[in-house]
């Protein structure tokens, strides 16, 4: 299978494949994280962050090429910047982290009410 056959999801500390023409799943891989994954894909790799780390996927299998802790920068929502993406993708990171603010200050709200 080609890399243009399939389209990419992060969701939930997860990347999944999918046949861009059926929807059938292709691959799953789990990042180690049940938070929201921002995934972008250049130059034949998947680049992937979730809870304040880094993966670089291989499109056609799933598999962890390396992976970055990004030690010392926290477990907050990361984006991508690439030659080839930049601007794309951050759309998805910015609607998450608006809906986190929200959340925080619900939380905030409902403790002092």
């Amino acid at each position: 299978m080609k890399t243009s056959e399939l389209v990419f999801i992060g969701i939930k500390g997860s990347v999944i494949a999918l046949n861009r023409r059926t929807g059938e799943q292709v691959w799953a891989q789990r990042l180690g994280s049940t938070d929201f994954v921002n995934a972008v894909m250049e130059d034949e790799r998947i680049f992937a962050t979730t809870n304040g780390e880094i993966y670089c996927l291989d499109p056609i299998t799933g598999d962890v090429l390396w992976h970055n802790k990004l030690k010392g920068y926290g477990t907050g929502l990361a984006t991508i910047a690439t030659s080839e993406n930049i601007g794309n993708g951050s759309t998805a990171t910015m609607v998450e982290n608006r809906r986190r603010d929200e959340e925080s200050a619900g939380a905030v709200t409902a403790t002092t009410a």
